[in-house]
């Protein structure tokens, strides 16, 4: 993987290696801080019960949505 060398200041480096884990390299502390997620790493983390429960909620909350929406659109 290629790299780049950076300039920041002495109060920003103090920042970052606040921020950083013992043994997270400066490089995951900024992709961690900068939200860089893959979203295959969500894949699997709900069990198809809590899947079908959530998919029940998000219905009934967009349908609560749309009811307001055209209650105030009248």
């Amino acid at each position: 993987m290629a790299t780049k060398t950076i300039s920041i200041t002495e109060e920003a480096y103090d920042r970052l290696n606040f921020k950083k884990a013992k043994n997270e390299s400066f490089s995951e502390v900024i992709n961690r801080l900068t939200n860089k997620v893959n979203i295959l790493d969500f894949a699997g983390i709900l069990s198809k019960e809590e899947w079908k429960k959530l998919e029940e909620n998000v219905k009934k909350s967009r349908l609560l949505s749309r009811k307001r929406l055209s209650r105030i659109t009248l």
